[in-house]
């Protein structure tokens, strides 16, 4: 399976959900977010894992759109906290109808995503159930981690990462073990796959913190510098504050204070992390990340040749441009 084969199911899925139709004003805001043009990564990394061991992947599917929905949830809630204007080049939910509406609607979808969960095989349905729960949980303490670091000035690199880990990285991982799961795979091929998922889940963030400053947001969805304006502790102003001289310190922190010009901070704070070569340290560190997945996907005891998309996703993961 490749991963257009596993993105064409989940597609063809996320089409085909049925709503009850005397609640559109609860309903559409869902039905409008899952059905934006993405990347639904997770879902198909569910998808390919199961594939790893059996050929057929429909016990999978209800998994996949389960995490997929839950993904999604967690964007509306997020848009409603960073105040964001644009989800995929599209009007976010609040900005859409409001932002009662997007705490609702997320509600609905985070119990949708249980309800999809639920519909998974008997045999395995105790251990997703738990699997999906503590990595909700996990998520719920990375936003935490996110927020309480808004507080903060200065944070370090490992806090950064340690942040990203659970509220990122870990619904890679669940993703993937997932469909090892339905698979069948072993505890040990289990356990690998988590692994890689988290690896490639900090790579993601890293690259989305490049994107957010750097992109193009034609093709990125979001508007560029968000980040920058709300003074969100990524991995490029991390490691600016952590590595600034005197001048460029006093030059950033005076920026972070700035909120009346939103234009003249994006560009000197981009100015700042060029002085400060920050993008040479995002493709070390991307590098890192990546040949430390790809080491232990190697690890999986399957067929190399059945790891190849896998490894193409890794790939692409530090080389995308949305």
């Amino acid at each position: 399976m490749t991963t257009s084969d596993a993105l064409t199911i989940i597609n063809k899925e996320i089409q085909s959900i049925e709503y009850p139709h005397n609640q559109s004003g609860l309903y559409d805001p869902v039905a409008y977010l899952l059905t934006l043009k993405g990347k639904k990564i997770r879902p198909a990394l569910t998808l390919l894992a199961c594939n790893l061991y059996r050929d057929e992947v429909k016990d999978a599917i209800h998994a996949a759109l389960a995490w997929e929905i839950f993904h999604n949830f967690t964007l509306m809630h997020d848009d409603v906290m960073d105040k964001a204007d644009l989800r995929r080049g599209q009007a976010t939910v609040h900005k859409k109808w409001d932002e009662n509406v997007a705490i609702l609607s997320g509600d609905a979808m985070l119990i949708f995503s249980y309800m999809f969960m639920a519909k998974s095989s008997p045999r395995n349905l105790k251990i997703l159930l738990d699997l999906f729960s503590n990595t909700a949980a996990q998520i719920c303490e990375g936003q935490q981690l996110d927020m309480d670091f808004e507080k903060r000035t200065t944070i370090s690199e490992k806090e950064y990462i340690d942040m990203i880990q659970l509220k990122t990285a870990v619904m890679m991982g669940a993703c993937l073990k997932s469909g090892a799961i339905i698979g069948g795979a072993s505890e040990s091929d289990q356990k690998y796959l988590y692994e890689f998922g988290v690896l490639l889940g900090i790579a993601f963030q890293i690259k989305d913190d490049w994107l957010d400053v750097y992109g193009n947001s034609e093709i990125f969805g979001k508007k560029t510098g968000g980040d920058i304006l709300c003074n969100k502790k990524t991995f490029l102003l991390v490691n600016a504050l952590e590595t600034a001289k005197k001048e460029d310190k006093e030059a950033l922190l005076y920026w972070m204070d700035n909120h009346t010009q939103p234009d003249e901070k994006i560009s000197a704070v981009r100015g700042i992390y060029d002085k400060l070569f920050i993008e040479e340290k995002i493709r070390t560190a991307l590098q890192n990340y990546y040949h430390q997945a790809i080491n232990i996907l190697q690890k999986v005891s399957v067929d190399p040749q059945k790891k190849k998309e896998l490894e193409s996703i890794a790939e692409n993961m530090i080389d995308r441009e949305y």
